[in-house]
């Protein structure tokens, strides 16, 4: 079957997991893995595994725009900055893996197929697709909710220069995704990096402010969101709840990453490059369909 050009920027920890998860993909494959030390460990494991890779990178593609047709940004929201107009530019599809906010945010269980249209998708944070489908789900059976806050405990040794570099575009850019997808018009978010050896599995918590709310209707509908992020983040688990105690609904989320470049406690990262894949195998099904490729 033929498959679907795509380049990686950015070979840090979050680049290099998506790349093992692109190589074992239908329909796509890695053309180009991109960054700008060629000393870095992503740049020397994708060697290894035989993936064309650069130091030069958003300038690789301008160098060679027909390298890809969709593009993962995985440096930063600063440098996603910089990057995305020239993917523009460029007429690329580009997944920014970023708390940049330049996008069109995205959710594959609640707005994919609206976004398949766009030419800059966002995936918000890890927080943000762990708990906003939560969220969405007690919002779409309580609509009384007026208050809504999350807690995403990470261990921190799951957390690179990447991902501290941009706490406080995490906490802003996940508040929001909340306050967008539900509705609501006060949202919270924070963000814990816990140093305990041996490291924690991530764990979410969401709060949501609910007065007499159907516990039943609450329960289904989170059961429901659960199973399908389960369908691409297979590690990805309720452990808590949803219960009901002194006015507000509490939730729980477990994620267990896959391990495939980092050690499964990594379910921080292994959730946001499992959504971008989602995102991309839609997108590339969809384009192969069109150009009758399958």
């Amino acid at each position: 079957m033929k498959k679907i050009k795509t380049a990686i920027i950015g070979t840090g920890n979050i680049g290099s997991d998506l790349l093992v998860k692109i190589k074992r993909s239908e329909v796509l494959e890695c053309s180009l893995f991109a960054g700008r030390s060629p000393e870095s460990d992503g740049i020397k494991f994708a060697s290894s595994l035989g993936v064309p890779v650069s130091s030069e990178s958003i300038h690789a593609i301008e160098a060679d725009p027909a390298c890809c047709d969709i593009v993962f940004d995985a440096t930063s929201a600063m440098v996603h900055k910089f990057n995305a107009p020239i993917l523009r530019n460029l007429k690329k599809f580009t997944i920014d893996l970023t708390p940049s906010k330049i996008g069109r945010m995205c959710v594959p269980t609640i707005n994919l197929d609206e976004c398949l249209g766009e030419n800059n998708v966002n995936t918000i944070t890890c927080g943000g697709q762990a708990t906003v489908p939560i969220a969405y789900a007690i919002k779409q059976a309580q609509p009384d909710v007026d208050y809504i806050e999350i807690v995403a405990s990470i261990s921190s040794r799951s957390a690179g220069p990447g991902t501290r570099a941009n706490i406080d575009e995490f906490t802003q850019t996940t508040k929001e995704a909340l306050e967008h997808f539900t509705g609501v018009s006060r949202a919270k978010a924070i963000i814990i990096l816990n140093p305990a050896t041996p490291p924690i599995i991530m764990r979410n918590t969401i709060y949501a402010m609910v007065n007499q709310p159907d516990m039943d209707a609450i329960t289904r509908k989170v059961n429901d969101y659960v199973e399908r992020i389960k369908k691409y983040v297979p590690g990805y688990r309720v452990v808590v709840g949803p219960v009901f105690e002194n006015g507000r609904v509490t939730t729980t989320i477990e994620v267990v990453g896959l391990g495939d470049y980092l050690p499964a406690y990594s379910g921080n990262l292994d959730i946001i490059t499992c959504a971008a894949v989602e995102i991309a195998e839609v997108y590339a099904r969809k384009k192969m369909q069109k150009e009758g490729a399958i």
